[in-house]
Formats: C-alpha cells, structure tokens, sequence
C-alpha cells in the first residue's frame, strides 16, 4: 500500500506544500476555505503528519537529548523511564548520548547534539560543577541538569541535596552520642562525595569540633575492599557511611573477615540505595533516592521551558526528597 505523503496532499487540494505544512501546525495566516479543503484532503487520503516533519516547519525537531556518562548506567536506569514517559505524554522522542568522563567529554557532545537541532538537553553528570556547567551557558538552548544544583537563563536543575541529607542524619546520630563517623571516599562520584563531606563537617563544627574520619582511597589501589582490608585491621568506628552499594559491601565484607560485629561494633548506611542492598546479609540501610521522579520532572520541566511559559511557572531549581530505610546494619 502506498505511504500517503504531505506531497500527495497538497496534489489533492491544489495548494502549495508549504500551505499544507501551515494548515498541520495550526498557522493563522490560511484563508478558512483553504484550512477546510486541505482538512478535506487529509481526511480523504488519510493522511498522518509526522512529528518530525511538524517540528521542522516550526523550527522544532520534538526531540530531547539526554547526556549520560556510561559509568552511571547502573543508577539511571529509573531516571531514563521517568524522562521517556512523561517525554510520550508532551509527544517529544528522546536519544541518548553516552559520555566518557569530565566535562570535555560533555562539553563535545552537547555541541554535536546542538548542531543536530535537536529542541532541548538533558544531562546527568553529579562531577559537574559551577564552573563546568558556566560553559554550557554559551549554548542558546534550554538545558535539565539532574544531580546539580545550578541554573539561570537557559539552565534548570532537579536535584537531592545530598548535604542535607547527611548532615540531617549525622545530627541525630551525634545527639545520640556517636561521636566517632567515618566516610569512606569514592573515587567515581567526587562531587557527591563532596557534599556528603561538607554536611559531615558541618556537624562537627557546630559542636567544636573537627571532622576526621574520611577515609581516602590511594591511587595505587584498583578497589576500594583492597584498602579497607588494611584500614579496618588497625581502626574501626561506631557508624561509616559509603556513597554506592558496592562500597558498604566492601566494608561489611572487610568487617567480618576482621572481626567487626554489624551493626553492634559498627553501624552502616550506603546513601544511595539499591536492590543489592536488600541482598546483602546483614541488609543494608541505605537512602531511598527518588531516581523516577528525578526523571520525570526534568522532563516536565523541559517541557515548560520549550512551551516558553513564565519562569514562575516553574523553578529554576528543584529539591526533591528522599526516605531512609532502616535495615540490620543499623541499630
């Protein structure tokens, strides 16, 4: 069966291509009879408008690109069904990219992906900071950022405030009594790392005190269970907090081949919480983070942003929440 074309269409109604395409995306510069005989065309031939080819008479492609870096597949897989459903329902297509490492590698891409016209870019990258993001700045094209929290003319971000977070927590745990928290560092997530490290800092120094206990991975170990073998022979502490599931397994695995009792010698959370988490023996607490949500209000939001709505229909930076989940490593 022949495919029905915008070509076919306007043979039908005798008009030009270009006054089809116009009728399709609602113009009002077509005379009413005109409007109603290519209608009449369209219902005729049964004719289906692509959204491509609509988006190109308005200068739009109805395509999102999302910028991921392939070492955060595995967290973002959540993420990616939040983007793609509520891209369905406002009928944008979206197409991911895949990124390397560090903002060079970002910054390239995002320039392909702009020459490709595509409407709007959304990334996640938690290494980005202020000075990384200034540069996207020179794009004339509305950007999502999800993980950081920045934004201005043509910049949004949908982020968890991992400070918060700990800091919250970590207040609680020093009213308590706990004294002695470490923070095992990870060398793939610095930036979160970072803000997980402030918020302890500022714990102890609202009481006098000085934050210590972060646990640095040397540069010549390949992984982090590699060191912590050594480090929890000669220390240990009351409560250690890791950022991924693969870290606080190494510290519960490390613990009971050196004789540390969790939760009763030694408390463990893993803040960004997973599957593997409930696996583990003992469970692991952990943070539930709203990784669907972070999706799918960037894509609300990049929608608000290509409508051109007033900026206050919509913030420029978005918090979303997060529930911790009490397992056997902690009391």
């Amino acid at each position: 069966m022949k495919r029905i074309t915008i070509y076919d269409v306007a043979k039908e109604a005798d008009v030009s291509l270009a006054t089809v395409s116009r009728v399709i995306n609602g113009s009002e510069v077509v005379r009413e009879d005109t409007r109603l005989k290519v209608q009449e065309a369209i219902e005729k031939l049964g004719y289906k408008p692509n959204a491509i080819a609509q988006g190109l008479a308005l200068q739009k492609t109805t395509t999102i690109a999302f910028v991921i870096p392939e070492a955060s597949f595995f967290y973002t897989g959540q993420i990616i069904n939040g983007l793609i459903d509520v891209a369905k329902l406002y009928n944008y297509n979206m197409v991911l990219h895949t990124t390397t490492e560090g903002i060079s590698a970002t910054s390239d891409i995002i320039e392909t992906i702009i020459k490709s016209r595509v409407d709007g870019v959304v990334i996640f990258n938690d290494k980005l900071n202020n000075d990384d993001i200034a540069t996207l700045t020179n794009y004339d094209v509305p950007i999502v950022v999800i993980g950081n929290r920045i934004s201005n003319n043509n910049i949004c971000s949908v982020y968890v405030d991992y400070e918060a977070l700990i800091y919250d927590y970590a207040s609680q745990l020093y009213e308590s009594g706990i004294r002695n928290m470490a923070l095992v560092e990870d060398r793939k997530n610095p930036a979160m790392i970072e803000e997980l490290y402030k918020g302890l800092k500022r714990v102890y120094e609202e009481h006098g005190e000085v934050f210590e206990n972060y646990i640095t991975i040397p540069k010549e170990y390949r992984s982090s269970y590699e060191y912590l073998k050594e480090y929890f022979n000669n220390n240990t502490h009351e409560f250690v907090f890791t950022y991924r599931d693969s870290q606080a397994m190494a510290v519960l695995n490390v613990a009971k081949e050196v004789g540390i009792d969790i939760p009763n010698d030694m408390q463990l959370v893993c803040v960004l919480d997973s599957k593997y988490n409930v696996m583990a023996r003992p469970q692991i607490s952990g943070f539930k983070i709203p990784d669907y949500d972070l999706g799918a209000v960037s894509m609300r939001i990049m929608t608000k942003m290509l409508q051109d709505d007033e900026h206050d229909s919509y913030n420029r930076e978005t918090e979303l929440s997060y529930v911790f989940t009490p397992r056997q490593t902690t009391k």
